[in-house]
């Protein structure tokens, strides 16, 4: 061999331009490492499934004619970690010249960078071959501006790459539909069942347990439900244009109970491994949607193109543009403890309870439960981001840094002052009343703002306006409620304060 190559857990892109021919001189390598599995708490279903994901690919380029060294998590010459795994190649086989996918973690990026110094053979970096930008296209798009905004980000790339286009004005007289994707799912649309895979990975199960890896969250099956080749996602996109995209719009933002999907993809998994890339998705939404204009809205479809393209790619570019700093923002200097119902789903919270608890079962929840439950709460009661970084980062089977840390730190909770958010993603009971079902059977009463059954949300919003009065009252898009706040009476205001100090101070109470 005189060329080894390396493919990380999140880059298994069968088509890449490495794998469209073989060549005996080259070899393929992968590993399962405790340096990855250890340096967050993960759900059990995040590393069962990346390393189901891992073997199957493995596997398949070895089938192709590839020649693959791929090292289990309980191999004896797995080192556990990246660069003394390679070095180990490197020697056993003396090779000659060493590649790699430029990785979209920072940390990883860092390592082989550092590593590929201390090399005395040749080394090179190539590019994913997966999203529609680089990785500074956002900043060079974004220089000398003093907003980061999306929407410009989003429309750019609509005109760019000619989607959803009519000339040089968006099809349908509208950039888009968000207020057309706000509806309260009742049960009036009926979703189909859900498309779930039968992945055995009894195997890696034993593995895991043998490695005494510690994770969180459960799993008692021996089958992982995601896509774990491209194969599967395919299956699972078409799935999702003919079962799910006709409603996909109108329910994005909607929570309820007794669904833990709706109308949602569950494409993140298997896209954020690169097992299926962004420009494929696209293309066959839009191919689909043509074919059926008669029945699907523009909404629907605008809806979702509008996360892979726009929200997906500018979270990529904020992330490059402003990492290693970005990591470390705490702008509001938050520092409280993450509840510890958040690892349990132990809570008297209703909205908190499904939503943690679907994380929990399902290493899944969607964008809004993300943003406007778990991350609306960690916020309120001024937990400190780096714990609601981990929190995101170990317990989604999606989560790679990259697209977690961005919306965690800055649209969720604002640690970065705003250069993602344009304010604060935080609410009382009434918004979460309006978009779910949660608040019907909880324990606590929506509208009450102090009590022993007043909802927690309610004096925890007030009292977090309060707080931050000095880095948010100068905020142009929170005018309207700093006027409510001082036309509240004094007394009123502290025993709201009180009530939410209380909270704050005695979380796993309530």
């Amino acid at each position: 061999m005189k060329t080894l190559r390396l493919i990380l857990g999140d880059q298994l892109n069968i088509k890449h331009s490495w794998f469209k021919n073989t060549n005996e001189d080259v070899m393929y390598c992968l590993f399962e490492m405790r340096q990855e599995t250890d340096y967050v708490k993960h759900h059990i279903q995040k590393v069962i499934g990346f390393f189901a994901a891992m073997r199957q690919f493995a596997e398949d380029l070895s089938e192709d004619g590839h020649h693959v060294e791929y090292f289990k998590i309980n191999d004896e010459k797995n080192t556990q970690n990246l660069t003394k795994n390679i070095s180990k190649l490197i020697k056993d086989n003396q090779i000659e010249i060493f590649e790699y996918i430029l990785p979209d973690e920072y940390r990883l990026d860092k390592q082989l960078n550092e590593f590929c110094k201390s090399l005395n053979i040749k080394t090179k970096a190539v590019s994913a071959e997966h999203f529609y930008t680089k990785r500074d296209d956002l900043a060079t798009f974004f220089k000398g501006k003093k907003q980061y905004l999306m929407e410009n980000f989003y429309r750019d790339m609509r005109k760019k790459h000619d989607i959803l286009m009519v000339g040089d004005q968006p099809e349908g007289g509208k950039w888009n539909y968000d207020k057309s994707n706000r509806n309260k799912w009742k049960g009036d649309d009926e979703i189909p069942h859900y498309k779930l895979f039968k992945n055995d990975v009894s195997e890696i199960i034993k593995d895991i347990n043998t490695a005494d890896i510690e994770t969180i969250g459960k799993f008692e099956t021996k089958t992982f439900s995601y896509p774990i080749t491209r194969v599967q996602a395919i299956e699972q996109l078409k799935y999702f244009c003919e079962a799910l995209l006709i409603h996909f719009g109108d329910y994005q933002d909607a929570m309820h109970t007794d669904e833990d999907y709706l109308f949602h993809s569950r494409l993140s998994f298997a896209m954020n491994l690169k097992l299926i890339s962004p420009k494929d998705v696209v293309k066959t939404i839009l191919n689909y949607y043509r074919k059926h204009d008669d029945t699907i809205h523009i909404s629907q479809v605008e809806g979702f193109i509008r996360q892979v393209i726009g929200w997906r790619e500018y979270m990529r570019g904020m992330y490059w543009a402003f990492m290693p700093e970005y990591k470390s923002k705490n702008e509001l200097e938050n520092q409280n403890k993450l509840a510890d119902f958040f690892w349990t789903g132990h809570t008297k919270m209703n909205c908190l309870k499904h939503t943690i608890d679907n994380s929990l079962d399902n290493s899944y929840a969607h964008h809004i439960q993300r943003l406007m439950i778990t991350g609306n709460y960690a916020l309120l009661t001024q937990t400190n981001p780096d714990e609601v970084d981990d929190w995101y980062l170990g317990i989604y089977v999606d989560a790679v840094e990259w697209v977690q840390l961005p919306n965690t730190r800055g649209m969720s909770q604002f640690a970065d002052g705003g250069k993602i958010a344009t304010k604060p993603y935080v609410s009382s009971g009434s918004y979460i009343n309006k978009m779910s079902n949660y608040c019907s059977d909880c324990h606590y009463n929506k509208n009450k703002k102090t009590g022993d059954d007043a909802c927690p949300f309610n004096s925890l919003y007030w009292n977090f306006l309060d707080y931050k009065r000095n880095q948010l009252g100068n905020n142009f898009r929170m005018g309207m409620m700093y006027s409510l706040l001082d036309k509240m009476k004094p007394e009123d205001l502290q025993d709201i304060k009180r009530k939410a100090q209380h909270i704050i101070e005695h979380q796993d109470e309530y």
